[in-house]
């Protein structure tokens, strides 16, 4: 025990405000004189001492205080921990020693004689590694204190266990600004930190500002500037394992021994998922262990010292850190044992033989371990299962080739990517090469890629360095050297890995870049990726709205091998962007017609792509289901996310809004599990275009600010225009043109801020509608007439059934009166045959909207009428609520002019709800006027009758009124 009066200052505290803020509650009370208690209970490393520290020194100044700091190994000691409580006391007293039979009683005495009258502050730092009898006194004293009693109890426990009853503030890891803050603290002074060891270092340290503290501080200038390797694993985190491998030797054999056994058995695991119970009974009973025992310990953990835990038919530690833990504290050869035992019964699993209560060797906890060489023999044979290759790895002491090369033969289909992955790390790790043990960390980043684990996957390529022409490997004479293979690892791999991630999780220009230069790199050797890395640069292209840059890649792409259909693809596109059409749709449809694959993912989604192209939304929607399927049934899971965004697209075009919504919401889902926020950028836009036609209004902003926010610093251009269409639509649908024009303008007009080359057209019709119902300036006419021959020349090309249709409503919008009737009709012949309710409803509202301002008041019925019924139909609440209220200044209730109950407008004209509606959102007279297409005069009118009906007298009383 180590008794203190004096606390050193403590270093800043990152990520603990309001753990301190309570602390700062609990000596505000001890200064006014009241007493009270306080357990700080956190695992080993997220800073409960610190904490401690923290308040010692800031009550130093104001009253006594007593620290005392546990030693595990004086925990056998009856009476030991209060003996160093109470060994020195404050201020320099040297009060009698206390002997060891001190009561609860005797030690709350005690402590008031300390406090001499002064508010005593009294710290126990591990309090938990107390002796019985110490803790006993030390919660019965720290349940005393109240009012008037002037002594505070601040504890630090690893669990709130010991000390139940008391009030107990559990600590969190930091959030991952907090923990990034803290690490820019703990790296001040170098040269610099590269992300992706930043993201390393993260990600392994979990939140815990020891791990971080110790693993920052063992790596070297070199490796934290990402300029060599990083270790795996990393190290550092010794004393914080340490820490939570206390008490493991106390406890009985059998347990350690099932411990380690559970901590092996996670080894070939995805990480998270723990331990299969099933396996730990198998391992359990072939090394000796008591069945009841064992049966006991895995159904709810019980004789495990409460660090085993049963869910469903896993078995996993009660802290992420407990297994490694374990494993650190084992020695080698009891690991290593244990590791050989599981491969055997993994092994006997895989191909059924061998039954499992054969005995185990006579050796106390565990069988020993094989002979290497029989290890390596049995490990490079093929019929092995991965999960048992991966235990013979771990219990590998050294470089071994064959093990190696087995691993990596294995690491295929059917297994999981989660589980490649896993495997060629072990093989790399076995490695004796440099460039071959790089080449395999990053065969490994590429299944961690594929499974859905940005993070891991980044992890494990910040292992393989950077290669330059100095570092690159040389060729190898396999006669003279077995173990290294002759030919070399495949160059561009790592890149492409760098550029896929960029692709889905950062800026996609950089993304565009990394995947062409690793396309060059692999075209030599390795086809299939350097097919896929142009593709991903051509998606990065055409997210940035990067035309020529898109071109550019399916170009290169004509230069690589590749199969039919991928062919038809790039020459159907790339006719289709460079303006020849026909030949393009003649590609794209061969394309369409050659995806039939059920098991390519990514071909299907490019034929849905296609369809798109062609104008065939049925087509694309089947496209989409399919690759869905496809990605549910065999994955990959990070492809899951856009499997659902190019369905929820499809199904937008194609009028199935709810669909859309539901089938993006969960792509949203699937986005931020897997790491991919450019999808989920995506993703917000989608969202928001499905809620400008269902509404609410907020929901629609709140998926577009989401959208921008990530669509901005990432350039995702095709992001941004989508929601920016999305939002201008609703403010459309509320009766905002104004806005709905000026949100609009910039994307389809020229200049920098023009939307995306592929998507701005589609926004061409909402901004002539905007311009005209929020009244126009003489000099936007030109440059309405102009987009709308733009748009024209689109449609020709672009075979969208709906476009003749929206075409038409635009030159209606722009027409004279003697010329608009006959353009309406034209736009609602063409809908007819295009389908789409919503398109056409829109075109029924703004053609009743029309008649109404022409005085044909009975004739504005029928469209109206139609335009709500069209609206209803597919859910366009918003819209519906437009349609209504227009067919209520018709003369016509419309089923929804009486209001909810209670609504202070209910005594009102329908036109004058209007009005007071407009007025209370802040319109002026005139833009009222331009929104209802009535006068000025007709405005100011209504509303002289609106003040009177509802007594009021002004603008602001009506806002007031009418505020939720």
């Amino acid at each position: 025990m180590t008794p203190s009066t004096t606390v050193r200052s403590p270093l800043r505290l990152y990520g603990r405000d309001d753990e301190l803020a309570t602390l700062e509650k609990l000596l505000a009370l001890l200064r006014r004189g009241d007493g009270g208690a306080l357990v700080l209970a956190a695992p080993p490393g997220l800073g409960r001492t610190a904490l401690l520290r923290a308040a010692a020194e800031a009550h130093r100044d104001r009253g006594p205080v007593l620290y005392a700091t546990a030693a595990p190994a004086e925990r056998a000691v009856p009476c030991s921990g209060l003996g160093a409580l109470l060994g020195v006391g404050p201020a320099g007293a040297s009060p009698a020693a206390p002997h060891t039979g001190i009561t609860p009683a005797a030690l709350a005495r005690r402590l008031r004689e300390f406090a001499d009258g002064g508010p005593l502050l009294v710290c126990v730092d591990d309090a938990h590694a107390w002796d019985a009898a110490s803790r006993a006194a030390l919660a019965f004293a720290a349940r005393g204190p109240g009012t008037g009693s002037r002594i505070a109890f601040l504890l630090s426990v690893a669990d709130g266990t010991a000390f139940a009853g008391l009030p107990t503030l559990h600590l969190a890891p930091l959030d991952e600004g907090a923990a990034s803050v803290l690490l820019d603290r703990l790296t001040a002074g170098t040269e610099g930190l590269d992300p992706v060891v930043r993201a390393e270092i993260l990600r392994e340290a979990g939140g815990n500002p020891g791990l971080l503290a110790g693993i920052s501080g063992r790596l070297t200038p070199d490796q934290l500037a990402g300029r060599t390797p990083l270790p795996w694993p990393l190290t550092g985190g010794e004393a914080v394992l340490a820490a939570h491998a206390e008490g493991i030797d106390d406890l009985p054999d059998r347990t350690r021994t099932l411990l380690l056994l559970a901590a092996a058995a996670q080894e070939h695991e995805p990480e998270g998922a723990g331990a299969d119970a099933l396996l730990l009974l198998r391992a359990g009973t072939r090394g000796g262990l008591p069945r009841a025992f064992l049966d006991r310990a895995l159904s709810d953990g019980t004789g495990t010292g409460g660090m085993l835990q049963r869910a469903g038919s896993r078995v996993h530690f009660g802290h992420r850190l407990a297994a490694r833990a374990v494993l650190h504290h084992a020695p080698w050869a009891r690991r290593s044992a244990a590791h050989e035992l599981l491969a055997t019964l993994l092994t006997e699993s895989g191909d059924r033989s061998g039954p499992d209560d054969v005995p185990a060797r006579d050796v106390p906890g565990l069988p020993d371990a094989p002979d290497a060489r029989t290890a390596r023999i049995t490990a490079a044979t093929p019929a092995l299962p991965l999960a048992a290759l991966v235990q013979r790895a771990c219990a590998a002491s050294g470089p071994d080739a064959a093990l190696a090369a087995g691993l990596e033969a294995a690491a295929v289909a059917p297994f999981a990517h989660a589980a490649r992955s896993a495997a060629l790390a072990r093989a790399a790790l076995l490695s004796s090469g440099p460039a071959l043990r790089a080449a395999r960390f990053a065969a490994a980043a590429e299944q961690a890629r594929l499974a859905g684990d940005p993070p891991l996957a980044r992890s494990l390529l910040a292992r393989t360095g950077p290669r330059t022409a100095d570092t690159a490997p040389a060729p190898v004479d396999s006669a003279t050297t077995p173990d290294v293979p002759a030919t070399d690892p495949a160059p561009g791999l790592a890149p492409y890995v760098h550029g896929m991630l960029a692709l889905r999780s950062g800026p996609v220009a950089d993304a565009h870049e990394i995947l062409l230069a690793a396309a060059a790199l692999l075209a030599p050797h390795d086809h299939r990726r350097a097919l896929d890395a142009l593709l991903g640069a051509a998606e990065a292209a055409w997210a940035a709205g990067d035309a020529l840059g898109y071109l550019d890649a399916l170009k290169r792409l004509a230069r690589t091998p590749a199969g039919e259909g991928l062919e038809h693809y790039r020459a159907g596109m790339s006719a289709v962007l460079e303006g020849r059409t026909a030949e393009g749709h003649i590609r794209l449809r061969r394309c369409l017609a050659l995806a039939g694959d059920p098991g390519d993912p990514a071909a299907l989604l490019r034929a849905g792509v296609a369809a798109l192209a062609l104008g065939d939304i049925a087509a694309a929607c089947r496209a989409g289901t399919r690759a869905l399927a496809a990605v549910r049934t065999a994955g990959p899971e990070a492809l899951l996310p856009q499997a659902l965004e190019h369905l929820a697209y499809a199904e937008l075009r194609a009028g199935r809004h709810a669909g859309a919504r539901a089938h993006a919401l969960e792509g949203l889902h699937a986005a931020r599990r897997t790491g991919q926020p450019n999808s989920s950028a995506r993703l917000h836009a989608v969202l928001a275009l499905a809620a400008s036609v269902e509404g609410p209004a907020e929901v629609c902003a709140a998926h577009e600010e989401a959208a921008l926010s990530g669509a901005g610093p990432h350039g995702l251009v095709q992001a941004a225009t989508l929601a920016t269409w999305a939002r201008a639509r609703s403010d459309l649908a509320a009766g905002r043109p104004g806005q709905a024009a000026a949100r609009l303008a910039p994307l389809v007009k020229a200049g920098p801020g023009r939307g995306h080359f592929a998507t701005r057209m589609l926004a061409v019709p909402c901004w002539v509608e905007a311009a005209v119902l929020s009244g126009r300036e003489p000099g936007e006419s030109r440059e309405l007439h102009a987009a709308v021959d733009e748009f024209a020349s689109w449609a020709a090309r672009a075979a969208d059934p709906g476009a003749p249709a929206q075409l038409a409503r635009c030159r209606a919008l722009l027409a004279s009166a003697s010329e608009a009737d006959a353009r309406y009709a034209e736009a609602l012949a063409h809908h007819e045959r295009a389908g789409g309710d919503f398109e056409q409803a829109r075109t029924r509202l703004l053609y009743g909207q029309w008649l109404r301002r022409r005085r044909r008041t009975r004739e504005a019925r029928g469209p109206l009428r139609d335009a709500l019924v069209g609206f209803q139909r597919c859910s366009a609440r918003v819209w519906a609520d437009r349609a209504a209220g227009e067919l209520r200044a018709a003369g016509e209730p419309a089923g929804a002019g009486t209001g909810p109950a209670g609504d202070p407008l209910a005594m009102l004209t329908p036109q004058q709800q209007r009005i007071a509606r407009c007025v209370a959102e802040g319109a002026t007279n005139r833009e009222v006027a331009l929104r209802l297409s009535l006068s000025p005069r007709t405005v100011d009118h209504h509303l002289r009758n609106v003040f009177a009906a509802l007594a009021i007298r002004s603008r602001t009383e009506l806002a007031r009124l009418l505020s939720p």
